[in-house]
């Protein structure tokens, strides 16, 4: 468990680490950059670099924690990777079940493995699930959300590197956008930011926005049309 600076969680819980890119949002993964730096810095957890590794001893870390948290989940690693067993999936599932006090932020760019297994997935309310979608080319997992028992459904449009017009966010709860940040950001249009909202609206889904991004992200911040957009859904 690590206390977190993204806006729109206070935790971070990572049962796995480690990935494989898929599709153009992985380009500049700060999971990896960030676990390559652990790995040379003898971190055990990291000892396998961003190699998909299953970490059974953090499952009791959530039993640990006082009071009502808000966790992302997997900020280092996807939980759905097709190297991750179900099993231990399943195992995940279970602690966040028997802990309800908290509340869970799942994220995931193998929407086909998540709308896999979902049935083997005991769906309590306190879980979130979510996926990202970057650009128009990933636009198929919403349908792979969609078709899970989660409660509560959230799209992680970041890094947004290209439009997303003309999206079906039926029974979508939640959109998260941000553009890129790091050393060589991909630029983000406000007109897609603003389209994106603007589709929340119609479908009444939250909109967050979390940050402009680029080379200097502090420093460019996180307004949009003179305010800061933080809504979200209504934590248990």
């Amino acid at each position: 468990m690590a206390e977190s600076s993204i806006e729109w969680t206070e935790l971070t819980w990572n049962p796995t680490t480690g990935c494989d890119k898929l599709s153009a949002g992985c380009k500049f993964c700060y999971a990896e950059v960030m676990s390559r730096r652990l790995h040379a810095m003898g971190v055990e957890k990291y000892r396998n670099n961003f190699k998909i590794t299953v970490h059974p001893d953090t499952l009791k870390d959530p039993f640990t924690w006082s009071g009502k948290r808000l966790v992302f989940v997997n900020s280092m690693s996807d939980l759905f990777h097709e190297a991750v067993p179900l099993t231990f999936i399943m195992m995940v599932f279970e602690v966040m079940n028997l802990t309800p006090q908290h509340t869970y932020q799942v994220l995931t760019k193998r929407a086909d493995r998540l709308a896999e297994v979902a049935k083997h997935l005991d769906w309590t309310p306190n879980i979130w699930m979510g996926v990202s979608v970057e650009d128009k080319r990933v636009l198929h997992r919403i349908d792979g959300l969609r078709s899970t028992p989660a409660q509560v459904k959230f799209l992680s449009c970041e890094p947004l590197i290209g439009p997303l017009p003309g999206m079906d966010l039926r029974g979508i709860d939640w959109v998260i956008v941000g553009g890129e940040s790091g050393r060589k950001p991909r630029p983000m249009q406000e007109e897609w930011v603003l389209d994106i909202k603007q589709q929340c609206e119609v479908f009444g889904a939250d909109f967050f926005f979390k940050q402009w991004g680029g080379t200097n992200k502090k420093k460019a911040g996180r307004v949009l049309e003179g305010r800061t957009w933080d809504a979200m859904p209504v934590v248990a």
